[in-house]
């Protein structure tokens, strides 16, 4: 008996265990199902690749066309290749196409800014701009007629308008080559304006609106110095006559009531003296935007101030929320504290709060008419609205949201530093604080030093605090564009959006430059000052 049960279960079957689920679906996309989904995947982007390149060849963008095709030739060889000679590859691609996407292409593009005016009334090429003068200098003359007009395509099948005079009723067709009177009793008329013309087809509906561009584009010519008929809407039209007048070999554009010449001044725009046509165009102007922003009182003085509080503000909340959170780590470190975990789980709510939330409620909570705190505190104190108190609102709310990441950090610094040292120092006969200062407060700046400076670069271009919680104000009355709680990267929106005449993107990016400069210089002095840590052992 014992025999046979020992046969029967040498040659029972072994029940192996079932893969993981990853594995197995990685398995599933191998052979066959994977070249399929590969090819899918490749025919997308190719598509894509070649769309893009389209957009970019009508824009002219030759060299940007050239990188595009020999990138998507090089990721279809990799791909398609045999694994061996190409597998890491694959896996770097797409590391390096997010990386030049979302990190190196915009650096490169916010320099290239800095170092135009692209702003509002120059965000056009020259020739747009030149086109858009022409445009925009045409006027009524003193005599000039308006006309209700139609749309209409005559025996050959070419477009003209057929008008009526609004003063004298007379009708008219109108061509690209001048105006001809045509019989009026031909032409009616009713409460939507011109409904039929005799031996002309009159354009509606789809038809009509498929000619918008065109229309925009009619002239119909009348008289002498360029006046000429043009349609102002579907059913109407105008005389309009130029004031200007463009000379294209000397590249100026010539008022013609009194010949005052318009000249390319250099800096993207047609001038005379103080007085510019718009719109300008974009162009390169140097190191301009960069000279504003060190001369130009009205942006060195906002910029100045705007630092020394972006300092503060940075400063201030690393070093309240470090130090609290520290306190808190080391009251919360004793073993056998009854509810350890519950308090550590309160201190960690604000980290998990998403941060726009908090800080939107924060704003009702510091209102200074019906927020809870000057409820509960039964005081009036005008927290987001005076620039003092706005600045504490800022420092503390930012403190509130940072110290649990830093309870968290020196929680598991206080952790890994060895018994043995402390142990040492109470046998020496060290007291507690004598302990702290010198052995523990040391070893932990060790692991906490470098998370010190990426939060102070982080506070520095902290956006949604500043932002989200006062707006970056109350307004200041000695600049339009900084508040009293802006920090750089608040007052650097806040030009690209709303400075000077619109936005003003080449300031804007060239203040970029200055913050990264003055976060990097900041950050490499305080590493480098870290590094005397690395001798304690």
């Amino acid at each position: 008996m014992s025999a046979t049960t020992a046969g029967t279960a040498a040659a029972a079957p072994v029940k192996l265990p079932r893969p993981a689920i990853l594995p197995r679906a990685i398995s599933a996309f191998s052979g066959t199902t994977g070249l399929m989904v590969k090819i899918v995947l490749l025919a997308l982007l190719n598509a894509f690749a070649f769309w893009a390149m389209y957009v970019l060849v009508t824009r002219s963008h030759w060299v940007a066309v050239v990188v595009l095709l020999l990138a998507t030739i090089g990721i279809d060889l990799v791909y398609l290749m045999p694994r061996q000679k190409t597998l890491p590859l694959k896996f770097l691609i797409p590391g390096t196409v997010f990386l030049l996407a979302f990190q190196v292409i915009p650096i490169f593009y916010t320099i290239d800014v800095a170092f135009t005016n692209y702003s509002t009334g120059h965000v056009i090429t020259k020739s747009d701009a030149i086109a858009q003068i022409k445009l925009t200098s045409l006027q009524p003359p003193a005599n000039g007629r308006s006309y209700t007009m139609a749309a209409a395509k005559d025996a050959s099948g070419n477009l003209v308008l057929i008008l009526k005079d609004d003063t004298s009723g007379k009708t008219y067709v109108g061509t690209q080559k001048g105006l001809t009177p045509i019989p009026e009793s031909g032409v009616k008329t009713g409460a939507l304006g011109i409904t039929s013309a005799a031996g002309y087809t009159l354009l509606t509906g789809p038809a009509l609106f498929a000619l918008d561009k065109t229309l925009q584009n009619y002239i119909v010519p009348v008289g002498t110095g360029g006046a000429g008929i043009r349609p102002q809407t579907i059913s109407t039209a105008v005389e309009l006559e130029p004031t200007l007048r463009y000379d294209a070999k000397r590249d100026v554009f010539i008022r013609i009531s009194d010949g005052t010449v318009f000249r390319d001044n250099g800096r993207g725009e047609y001038a005379h003296g103080a007085d510019a046509l718009e719109p300008g165009w974009k162009t390169g102007v140097g190191f301009k935007n960069f000279h504003r922003v060190v001369s130009d009182p009205l942006v060195q003085q906002p910029f100045v101030r705007v630092l020394i509080w972006t300092i503060v503000f940075a400063t201030s909340t690393v070093l309240i929320s470090f130090f609290v959170g520290l306190f808190l780590a080391i009251a919360l470190d004793k073993r056998g504290m009854r509810g350890q975990r519950i308090y550590r789980s309160l201190i960690v709510i604000p980290w998990a709060i998403p941060g726009f939330i908090a800080l939107l409620v924060w704003q009702g909570l510091l209102n200074d008419q019906f927020g809870v705190v000057n409820r509960l505190l039964h005081i009036n104190i005008p927290w987001l609205f005076d620039a003092n108190w706005a600045k504490v609102s800022c420092i503390l709310v930012s403190a509130w949201l940072t110290v649990p990441y830093f309870f968290l950090v020196s929680m598991g610094a206080l952790q890994s530093i060895p018994e043995e040292l402390t142990e040492a120092g109470r046998v020496d006969g060290g007291s507690p604080w004598a302990l702290f200062r010198r052995v523990t407060f040391p070893l932990l700046l060790i692991a906490v030093a470098p998370l010190l400076i990426a939060s102070f670069a982080f506070n520095f271009n902290n956006f949604n605090n500043i932002y989200l919680l006062t707006g970056g104000g109350p307004p200041q009355s000695n600049s339009s564009v900084a508040g009293s709680t802006d920090i750089l990267i608040s007052y650097t929106y806040k030009i690209a959006l709303a400075s000077g005449k619109g936005n003003d993107y080449g300031l804007a990016c060239a203040v970029s430059i200055f913050i990264f400069i003055i976060v990097a210089v900041i950050s490499t002095i305080a590493f480098s000052r870290t590094r005397v840590l690395e001798d304690i052992s």
